[in-house]
């Protein structure tokens, strides 16, 4: 069977991009290829093998768009709230906290952020299906 292994996405400024996802979901570099043309940093966290592959087109100055497909990565942790305010805190601005629910049943608790270059993360509580 197949096993998922990264996930790749187009960044204008590799450092400023590094920043945030060591400050928001705590990832560090763990492999980097840097060639002429493009440089690829591979990052992760002791909690999981599964990257977030940034890849650096050097010499692009123009935004890059996501057309309607792009979706968002989702990530787990303990807490909702206390993430969110610790995100607010360091000047990153986080999405209001929703409850996804089925009648009375909570399916989920959670927040959206948006990375440097508008890519969507969805924080999701630790709960029912989200482990």
């Amino acid at each position: 069977m197949a096993k998922l292994i990264h996930n790749m996405i187009r960044v204008l400024e590799l450092e400023r991009s590094r920043k945030f996802y060591a400050d928001v979901l705590g990832l560090r570099e763990a492999h980097r290829l840097d060639f002429p043309d493009f440089a690829l940093v591979y990052l992760r966290n002791n909690d999981n093998d599964f990257e977030i592959e940034l890849t650096l087109n050097k010499g692009r100055v123009d935004p890059y768009t996501h057309g309607t497909g792009y979706g968002h990565i989702g990530v787990v942790v303990a807490d909702a709230a206390t993430t969110h305010a610790a995100l607010a805190a360091k000047g990153y601005e986080p999405a209001p906290i929703k409850e996804f629910k089925r009648g009375d049943e909570l399916l989920a608790r959670f927040f959206f952020i948006q990375d440097p270059d508008g890519y969507k993360i969805e924080v999701l509580e630790r709960y029912g299906h989200y482990q």
